[in-house]
């Protein structure tokens, strides 16, 4: 079987590494797989390395494709050239799927092979799929001007992801929340979704840690080998819930010398946050490693105490299951379908979105106890650890391109 998958940008994050894991595993499976993705820029960082290494140790390469007016941004010239760049790949290299990701890969790439599903003999069918990673509808708040502006723009995004999924055969939630807001929505029908949980290798976070490694790692990052830490795997960027920790725990972190943050990632906000930091005297406190790439993560976690994710928007995110893993205590914002792994009292602490005050009651409660964090960490690891393996999502995905194409077949017929 030919497979493409169409992302938008191959930068580092949750989708991408779910979109390279589905494409690695295809390809061990004997497809022919392609990924096709739009330039590489900002501050996030490029996953191309990941597929040259995989491609150098396989007989079965993952061939990729660079479009060149494939952006994120809204720009209708732009996207008609993309359009007609997605149109000619999928002409040229005849595949027996197509499986979209990201909101503007995934409009423009169901609208092209659509097309070209229909110019097919019904002997030839087309499976489209496209996989749901997060909400693209943004919360309404601020100004007057930009509530009304979030408005627009979530109809639009209602509208196109409409048109979008009558252009398709299977639509793939990695969370039930996701299934839930979109048909809220009125986004397609209930028989085209699926969900498939995120797939992830967790062997990395299951290894064990000799203590000699992990007080190695953190003397590297100059943390206290003693220290409670506080980890945060995400993006610098506005959403993801940076501010909202330090206006929870800033007068913690200048009391308590045992208490220390490791932010990993980088984005647009870090100078904004760094400047933050600097303005509450907790500079010393707060520990950003920059970006650094997926492969390392598993290292920071596990030497790590405490894994907080208080984000606003999230579909299912990976860095809380693989806290988890991880066997550590976990505390997130019941955002989406977070909760859908984050049982409060379970398998770790859910708090409201924004509720800085519970923020803070569930670090303070986390970090007061090791036996409670254990606890928790070793429910939420066996609870989880067979749920998202890379191998199964892989398998799901065959379950949904087999009905792809049935009901592309039907179609035709």
């Amino acid at each position: 079987m030919i497979v493409l998958h169409i992302s938008t940008r191959l930068i580092v994050g949750g989708s991408q590494e779910n979109t390279i894991l589905s494409c690695e595993g295809q390809s061990r499976l004997g497809h022919a797989v392609h990924l096709a993705f739009g330039p590489q820029f900002g501050p996030e960082g490029s996953m191309i390395d990941r597929i040259d290494r995989f491609n150098s140790r396989t007989d079965h390469p993952i061939r990729t494709h660079h479009l060149a007016h494939l952006v994120r941004e809204v720009a209708p010239l732009t996207d008609r050239r993309a359009l007609g760049e997605l149109a000619d790949l999928i002409r040229r290299i005849e595949p027996d799927i197509v499986h979209t990701h990201s909101s503007k890969a995934g409009i423009l790439g169901r609208i092209a092979a659509s097309r070209i599903a229909r110019k097919r003999p019904p002997e030839r069918p087309l499976g489209i799929v496209h996989t749901i990673h997060g909400p693209p509808f943004m919360p309404i708040v601020g100004s007057p001007a930009a509530r009304l502006r979030t408005r627009l723009e979530n109809t639009l995004y209602t509208l196109a992801e409409r048109y979008a999924a009558g252009h398709c055969h299977a639509l793939v939630s990695v969370a039930d929340a996701m299934t839930e807001q979109f048909l809220a929505r009125r986004i397609g029908h209930a028989a085209q979704y699926t969900t498939v949980r995120s797939g992830m290798e967790i062997a990395p976070y299951f290894a064990p840690l000799a203590r000699t490694e992990r007080v190695t790692l953190r003397q590297s990052l100059s943390i206290p080998t003693d220290a409670t830490v506080l980890i945060t795997v995400a993006r610098l960027a506005p959403h993801k819930g940076h501010d909202d920790i330090l206006d929870a725990i800033a007068d913690d972190l200048r009391a308590d010398a045992r208490l220390h943050l490791l932010w990993v990632g980088d984005g647009a906000w870090r100078r904004r946050l760094e400047e933050r930091l600097d303005s509450l005297g907790i500079r010393e406190r707060v520990t950003l490693t920059g970006l650094v790439q997926p492969d390392a993560v598993p290292g920071f976690v596990r030497a790590s105490d405490i894994l907080i994710h208080p984000s606003s928007r999230e579909g299912l995110p990976r860095t809380v299951v693989q806290g988890m893993l991880a066997g550590l205590g976990v505390i997130a914002y019941d955002a989406d379908g977070t909760r859908e792994v984050c049982i409060d009292g379970e398998t770790g602490r859910l708090v409201p979105v924004g509720d800085v005050g519970a923020l803070r009651e569930a670090i303070r409660w986390m970090a007061a106890d090791d036996d409670r964090r254990t606890r928790l960490g070793t429910a939420a690891r066996e609870r989880w650890r067979e749920a998202f393996t890379s191998e199964k999502m892989v398998a799901e995905l065959e379950t949904v391109y087999a009905r792809a194409l049935e009901a592309s077949r039907r179609s035709r017929s």
